[in-house]
């Protein structure tokens, strides 16, 4: 079954850092894309190079980490959303609006909801919203 991948779970395989109950489940899910196929908003690569850029400036994790990372990403089971532009200014942007989100995160909800999938993420305000909206989370096994 496929899901859709925020990016914050996709940081914690790069960070490897938080509660250990979410590092936990971040490589559950990453083990899952042996099986499954994730699905992404387009801006999702966008954030991850932000993250990386980021991380690598801070000196958190050196550039050959995230060379690894990136190329890791790259062989995983993840397919773009060829139409989160299309809805950015209406159901996403009323998604932002209904429930106080960033727009880059109401384009996750608003493509879990869109393709009726579960939504893996890490991040707490987008996982209240995506419960509000009747959406599951991806439930690694």
């Amino acid at each position: 079954m496929s899901f859709v991948l925020d990016n914050s779970v996709a940081m914690c395989w790069l960070l490897n850092d938080g509660r250990p109950a979410d590092v936990s489940y971040a490589l559950k899910v990453l083990d899952s894309l042996k099986n499954t196929q994730a699905i992404v908003p387009a801006l999702w690569a966008l954030e991850a190079a932000n993250v990386v850029t980021k991380v690598e400036s801070k000196g958190l994790v050196p550039e050959a980490r995230t060379q690894v990372f990136v190329a890791t990403l790259g062989r995983l089971n993840i397919v773009v959303d060829k139409a989160t532009a299309a809805h950015a200014l209406g159901e996403t942007l009323n998604l932002a609006r209904r429930y106080k989100l960033s727009a880059y995160d109401a384009s996750y909800l608003e493509l879990a909801l869109r393709e009726g999938l579960p939504l893996a993420t890490l991040d707490a305000d987008l996982g209240k919203a995506a419960k509000k909206a009747g959406v599951t989370r991806f439930e690694a096994t």
